[in-house]
């Protein structure tokens, strides 16, 4: 199982051109992907509907979009005919597999003066693998202002994370008209096994790291907690401190999974040759 998380910086590549087929191109190979910096409807990036655009050309992917911002984007066309649409930006995610559920959870914002502070999400789609069975994949984006806007999106995050079992699926539970219509389909699973994907925008050594993943011991190494997150790219055999997934030449997007999923990582790259945005996508090979 290939999975890849990849900030696409709205389909800006290197070379200054805005081109979603090339982002494709470069995740096709996936079986999950996770995108961050999608958006809809801006002018900057000529007005197109970038999920749906990338959802044509990965056309053997089931996918989901959650939209972080959300602000009117209508306007009246040539006849004077009102067309409501919206300038969006967000995450997805897209799947070989049927994505069974999909919720989309706001993480804390916070109200900057001056600088540019974003509403910032993440996206879950509950997908039930061959042999792990379901599992909860997460298209995270974290606040690029520092680790005290960080941490409370941190917490949130885990917060979701420990209670979403207990929430259960979309749906739980039965109807007192089995006929009327809402049990369609069976109820769907809430599992307790996630994998957390995307851009965290901090590095292996912050306090946001530390968080989700264990403190680090001078002697002992990374204290993992049983019930908390390992990062596949160490468990895949590499070090904390190698790997650079952005133009500011650090390791800032992550893969973290369910301790109870490590053992399950087989590899994980990060692709230097891709070109279609100021991140590098990450990919982990994992039994799933």
């Amino acid at each position: 199982m290939r999975l890849v998380t990849y900030n696409v910086q709205f389909g800006l590549g290197k070379d200054g051109r805005y081109d979603l087929a090339r982002i494709a191109s470069e995740v096709s190979d996936a079986d999950i992907i996770a995108l961050q910096e999608v958006d809809r409807h801006w002018r900057r990036s000529g007005c197109v509907d970038s999920p749906a655009v990338l959802g044509a050309a990965l056309p053997e992917h089931h996918w989901v979009y959650g939209a972080n911002l959300d602000m009117d984007a209508s306007h009246r066309d040539a006849a004077g005919r009102l067309v409501n649409r919206r300038r969006q930006f967000g995450t997805m995610i897209l799947s070989r597999w049927p994505i069974v559920s999909s919720r989309n959870h706001l993480l804390p914002k916070y109200a900057t003066l001056t600088q540019h502070s974003i509403q910032q999400g993440a996206l879950e789609a509950v997908i039930a693998f061959e042999r792990a069975g379901p599992v909860r994949i997460y298209s995270v984006h974290l606040s690029h202002l520092g680790p005290a806007l960080r941490l409370p999106q941190v917490e949130e995050l885990l917060d979701i994370h420990a209670r979403a079992e207990s929430e259960g699926g979309a749906w739980c539970g039965g109807h007192p008209d089995p006929d009327a219509g809402w049990t369609e389909g069976g109820m769907p699973p809430m599992p307790a096994d996630a994998i957390l994907l995307g851009d965290f925008n901090f590095v292996w050594h912050g306090a946001e790291y530390d968080r989700i993943v264990g403190p680090l011991s001078e002697r002992y190494g990374r204290l993992n907690r049983r019930t908390g997150f390992v990062d596949a790219w160490v468990a895949a055999g590499h070090r904390e401190d190698e790997g650079v997934t952005a133009d500011n030449g650090k390791r800032i997007d992550f893969c973290f999974v369910s301790a109870t999923l490590a053992h399950r990582v087989r590899a994980s790259r990060i692709d230097a040759n891709a070109t279609g945005s100021d991140h590098q996508p990450l990919w982990v090979d994992i039994d799933l």
